[in-house]
């Protein structure tokens, strides 16, 4: 049994994690919300938890859309080459992600954008038809949630302490090759 059996393309769940910085580096940068400097990363999970894609270390005094059309973008194109049929999928995000450059990306890739809408972005009431946002779907969200609470079981990726961003990333692949690969030793 392989990994590629047991993953479950029909929703993709993206959310982000931001880790603090303790002693700077590369990709860290004053966060407000946490008070202190951090790094964001941006993984993709299938509905059953497994982590597909993710983005590259991202400065916390970053937004989580900051620059999140070419994360997508990269992120589409590496599961394409990897072989995974990602068409028709939903992508589940929260509204931190409502952008229209994100919708936009996900129906040029064929996924379908099942994205809270932040009431925030909008000055007016939006005209024209209702966007699509399926609530059942987006509650299958959760597994995201949980594959961040098995990232935060590393020690090493929950405070920061690496200076190069290049060391800190390859911590967070051997966590998600870890994470990946416990439910086919389970069996």
């Amino acid at each position: 049994m392989t990994i590629a059996d047991e993953l479950n393309l029909s929703e993709l769940n993206l959310d982000g994690s931001h880790a603090i910085a303790k002693k700077g580096g590369e990709a860290v940068a004053y966060q407000g919300r946490k008070k202190a400097k951090t790094t964001n990363i941006l993984p993709i999970t299938d509905a059953n938890g497994y982590i597909l894609a993710s983005t590259g270390l991202l400065a916390g005094n970053h937004n989580d859309a900051y620059n999140l059309k070419a994360h997508l973008q990269v992120a589409f194109k590496w599961l394409k080459r990897l072989g995974l049929d990602i068409s028709g999928a939903y992508f589940n995000a929260d509204k931190a992600f409502d952008t229209k450059a994100a919708r936009k990306t996900c129906f040029n890739h064929g996924v379908i954008p099942n994205i809270d809408e932040n009431k925030r972005n909008r000055k007016t009431n939006k005209r024209g038809r209702k966007r699509l946002f399926n609530q059942d779907v987006y509650k299958h969200r959760f597994t995201s949630e949980r594959s961040f609470a098995w990232i935060d079981k590393f020690r090493a990726l929950l405070l920061r302490f690496e200076r190069r961003a290049v060391y800190f990333l390859g911590a967070h692949f051997i966590a998600f090759a870890m994470i990946n690969l416990r439910h086919v030793f389970q069996q």
